[in-house]
């Protein structure tokens, strides 16, 4: 647990292990040292150190100025533990860098991992207006000034103030975690005022027609190792109409998307939203908007940010919800989800689980009358050998646009595919009517359906059909992957028809939904549908 606060009239014990240090500053023992609750995040109560470098206008020339915080958190210790680094007049830049102990710990123990950030004077509330970058653990240094910024960071005034340099200790040892954090101040003339280039909304589209984008890759400004400019190019040599930029709980590439963009491809804003309890997408930004993410499922903050992107047009869709690492498993249910991906990266049996459990829900929702949570897959790319585009969603829309895309995906109206050379057509058709991936189909309750999947790409693929009741038909494809399989039912069999098809099991053999064994049933997902809604037509 976080120690009590002290009070700031009395110095600290500097002997104390468990108390944050500063140096490299005026000695004044009724300010050095101290300990306090800092601002609270969520639930949590937030320690953080009152540093203080002096606030008096700094004199021409006058030369950097140097401030060490160091300091050990203990296990327990809160989410995000607050520095505040008082900034004064003439600063140009700040640049902070740091480090942490990372002792030896027993088998299947976590070891010491912290993040790092900073917010400016305006303060550290969450979901307040001072945000100015994070890059998680990534990097071990950063520097931001009114005309530059390390990625991940918003370049812009250096304000005079108070600052807060953030720690996310999101694992600590049983040893506790012994950080070390240098801020230089450096003086002089600003910098000339940072213009963002933020990508269009629209590219050179087909009218109606079905457009291909990953909706989460990752730069530079986060964990990745690509460069937007190689995103980019990655992007258009998958073969996909549109990207979202998804870079960990930062805003700061937005502003460099917009000479990458072109007729040939959109570039959306987002971010990917990394909490305690799980990540989830936020898609299709305003240019420049920040998400924050510091709050766990208990804390009841998600709702309020979920609104946040609703407000802005954006899509929330939870990430990669059975992911085994740390923090992403999803906990916060699908209430004010748009959609779910449940396809991320490479296929494997966290996919297989994520899927599992959005088609219960397809039953649950449509049983009560509710709307039903489109699928979503993507490649979740941060660096080679990661594919960008594998896999991507094929979405129907009106046009090559934000808003067209956006409404596309939030209907529903759109297939997963590991790459380009996968395409099918999925269509219901019966009593005259025909309806596609998304759409609902009305008939009477036993006129004959005919269920249609046209495919190609897929080599000695197996196709399946799933209703309500599970998978109701299985086909093989022929070697060369393709291939046109027609299945009968009628609309009071099945609430939702939807369709797979898997590559062939690593032994060759097509799998079967009908067995059950040591090893999964299937092999690798190759494309995955949204479902065709079947209602029973009212007398």
């Amino acid at each position: 647990m976080p120690a009590e606060p002290t009070d700031p009239a009395q110095p600290t014990d500097p002997t104390d292990p468990t108390q944050p240090k500063q140096s490299g500053q005026p000695a004044h023992p009724a300010r050095r040292d101290l300990l306090r609750t800092g601002l609270a995040t969520g639930a949590a109560t937030a320690l953080g150190l009152a540093a203080t470098t002096g606030t008096a206008a700094a004199a021409p020339g006058q030369a950097d100025r140097t401030l060490t915080l160091t300091g050990h958190l203990p296990t327990g210790a809160p989410d995000f533990v607050y520095l505040p680094v008082e900034v004064p007049d003439g600063v140009r830049e700040i640049a902070v860098s740091y480090g942490y102990d990372k002792p030896q710990v027993p088998a299947g123990t976590p070891g010491n991992s912290c993040d790092i950030g900073i917010f400016d004077e305006r303060g550290a509330d969450v979901g307040g207006d001072g945000f100015r970058g994070w890059s998680g653990g990534f990097r071990t240094e950063f520097a931001i000034a009114r005309d530059t910024a390390t990625p991940g960071y918003l370049p812009g005034p250096i304000n005079p103030g108070t600052w807060h340099v953030v720690l996310g200790p999101y694992q600590i040892a049983p040893q506790g975690l012994d950080y070390r954090v240098q801020v230089i101040l450096r003086f002089g003339a600003p910098g000339p005022e940072f213009t963002p280039h933020y990508p269009p909304e629209r590219a050179r589209g087909r009218g109606r027609a079905w457009y291909r984008g990953d909706c989460h890759l990752h730069t530079v400004h986060s964990d990745g190792r690509r460069l937007p400019e190689e995103v980019a190019a990655g992007a258009r040599a998958a073969g996909l109409d549109f990207i979202v930029s998804t870079d960990h709980n930062t805003s700061s590439s937005h502003a460099v998307w917009g000479p990458l963009a072109g007729p040939d491809l959109l570039i959306l804003p987002g971010e990917e939203i990394t909490t305690r309890n799980g990540h989830w997408l936020a898609l299709g930004l305003e240019a420049g908007q920040f998400v924050d993410w510091r709050y766990r499922s208990r804390d009841e903050e998600y709702p309020r940010f979920a609104r946040q992107v609703h407000r802005s047009g954006g899509l929330v869709v939870p990430a990669h919800p059975y992911c085994p690492y740390v923090a992403c498993q999803w906990k916060f249910g699908y209430e004010q989800a748009d959609a779910v991906e449940v396809w991320n990266g490479p296929w494997t049996y966290d996919d297989e689980s994520a899927v599992d459990t959005w088609d219960s829900q397809l039953a649950v929702a449509l049983r009560g009358g509710r709307s039903w949570l489109p699928a979503m897959g993507d490649s979740d790319a941060h660096s080679a050998p990661q594919v960008i585009g594998s896999p991507h969603n094929v979405v129907l829309a009106e046009d090559l646009t934000r808003d067209a895309v956006l409404d596309g995906l939030r209907a529903g109206r759109n297939w997963l595919a590991e790459s380009v050379t996968v395409r099918l057509d999925f269509t219901v058709t019966g009593n005259g009517r025909q309806a596609g991936i998304g759409e609902e189909l009305t008939v009477p309750a036993h006129a004959p359906l005919d269920v249609r999947l046209t495919v190609s790409g897929v080599p000695g693929g197996t196709v399946r059909f799933l209703t309500d009741e599970g998978q109701m038909h299985q086909e093989s494809l022929p070697t060369d992957g393709s291939g046109t399989v027609v299945w009968r039912t009628t609309a009071s069999l099945a609430a939702y028809v939807r369709a797979e098809v898997r590559h062939p099991k690593a032994d060759g053999t097509p799998g079967s939904g009908n067995s059950m064994g040591q090893d999964l049933p299937w092999g690798p997902m190759a494309a995955l549908t949204n479902p065709i809604v079947l209602r029973v037509e009212e007398d």
